[in-house]
């Protein structure tokens, strides 16, 4: 494989292999298809979200969470249910999600928030909950803050969300340097604060502790999701590996050259990025290949190129 002046190779380089923020994309042929992905996605991830909070989170009265959260705070102080007050509180902040956010964000979130609001109160007639499923607060305080948050990190990762606070979060993200978790924290203080005058210290507390700990895992699912790993090969031949690269994981790379500072002999680097699962792939076929290939592997949730979507 020749090398052109540059470094840049003629026949590896067909898409970016590095750069900034970026999520590794799910390539579909048929719109129709990916459309239907996106959607399988957020009707999983509510389904996911409304069993933490119908089942964990209101019984016990945990008053974080954006709107959930204020509505357990309402519905114990008003004849309001907190289904009722979910889907009410949910549309009016999506009137400002279409109006700051966008209209894509809109209609995902649109639907999402509806199921939501529509299952929650569906629950409550099917399945009334008078008390908690146990009596180990912190046991269910953890299902309350897990499945909510793995939830939410899935429907931001797709360009969505449940609506309520969310919406906010993204508002105050799109015109301020915080991340998504920091943004859900300030959105949902208030309802927390509460929680300590109507529900007493303990159930304040265990607010409080459910609030950081969910802020924290909402960004760490969505690094997890996004994780890529980021090669740079130093070898002899590249070729080997560029072909298999191309042909073997239908990814793609950047060559360029390089000199050893101690042999001062002709080096070969590739540069590229993949999914972690071809990663291993690609681990094993260079030690196979090329034994003496010099590989650095890092981790990287941030990606810029062709064949990656936009966050």
């Amino acid at each position: 494989m020749r090398l052109n002046k540059t470094g840049g190779s003629r026949g590896c380089a067909k898409s970016g292999a590095a750069g900034g923020r970026m999520v590794m994309a799910r390539e579909f042929k048929n719109p129709a298809m990916k459309l239907l992905w996106e959607y399988g996605l957020i009707t999983g991830s509510i389904l996911m979200m409304v069993v933490g909070i119908y089942f964990f989170k209101f019984p016990n009265h945990f008053a974080f969470g954006g709107v959930t959260g204020f509505s357990t705070v309402v519905s114990a102080v008003t004849r309001m249910s907190a289904g009722d007050f979910t889907l009410a509180a949910n549309m009016a902040l999506l009137l400002a999600g279409f109006a700051i956010v966008g209209r894509q964000f809109g209609i995902k979130t649109v639907y999402a928030s509806v199921l939501m609001s529509v299952l929650l109160s569906a629950l409550e007639k099917l399945y009334p909950m008078s008390r908690p499923l146990t009596s180990e607060p912190v046991l269910e305080l953890i299902f309350a803050i897990f499945l909510p948050a793995v939830g939410s990190a899935v429907l931001f990762n797709i360009g969505a969300s449940s609506g309520g606070t969310d919406i906010i979060a993204l508002i105050l993200k799109k015109y301020t340097s915080f991340h998504i978790g920091t943004a859900l924290f300030l959105a949902d203080f208030f309802a927390v604060a509460a929680s300590f005058f109507i529900f007493g210290p303990a159930t304040g507390l265990f607010s409080s502790l459910g609030l950081m700990a969910k802020s924290l895992m909402v960004d760490g699912v969505i690094e997890n999701i996004n994780l890529c790993k980021c090669f740079h090969i130093v070898c002899d031949d590249p070729t080997p590996i560029c072909e298999y690269i191309i042909n073997g994981l239908h990814r793609s790379a950047t060559i360029y050259e390089a000199q050893g500072a101690f042999t001062h002999s002709k080096k070969a680097v590739v540069m590229t990025t993949m999914k972690r699962g071809q990663a291993v792939q690609l681990r094993n076929y260079i030690r196979n290949v090329e034994p003496t290939a010099f590989m650095m592997v890092t981790d990287s949730s941030e990606i810029i190129g062709k064949g990656f979507l936009s966050s």
